[in-house]
């Protein structure tokens, strides 16, 4: 899903015949405070576990979230949450995390529901579907267009 994302954003910047887009697909886990200080948009793209954000990114956030708050507020995002069957757990905590950085949401959050709901269907390897990728890629093209104009 974060790889559709990253896809559309590229796609939006070639159609926009505009070179100096960057797009980076950064996992949670590697991405350092002047990374987001640097980024003029952000597509944030996280599992839902246990009815919240899955700890990697919660611990991104709790390692950046005050060392970057006066400095991205206005700046573009949106939110991609890959869920068993809600998805709004993991949709609110981001949602009011990123009010908090006072960021602009420029494409309604995605929520993919995969309907696991045993141990095994849990942990087994998920497939998303071609229309969600869609939308996916859509959210990424539309941040991109937001940047570009």
């Amino acid at each position: 899903m974060a790889e559709a994302a990253a896809q559309g954003a590229r796609d939006a910047a070639h159609a926009m015949e505009d070179a100096t887009l960057h797009v980076r697909l950064v996992r949670a886990e590697d991405v350092q405070t002047q990374d987001v200080l640097q980024s003029d948009g952000y597509v944030f793209c996280a599992p839902e576990n246990l009815a919240a954000l899955t700890g990697e990114m919660k611990a991104f956030f709790d390692r950046h979230y005050y060392a970057v708050l006066d400095a991205v507020a206005g700046r573009p995002y949106a939110a991609i949450i890959a869920a068993g069957t809600d998805g709004q757990g993991a949709l609110r905590q981001l949602q009011r995390i990123v009010t908090g950085w006072r960021l602009r949401e420029t494409f309604a959050p995605i929520v993919a529901r995969n309907g696991a709901q045993t141990p095994e269907a849990i942990l087994a390897p998920k497939t998303v579907d071609e229309a969600t990728l869609a939308q996916c890629r859509e959210s990424g093209g539309t941040l991109a267009a937001t940047l570009l104009l």
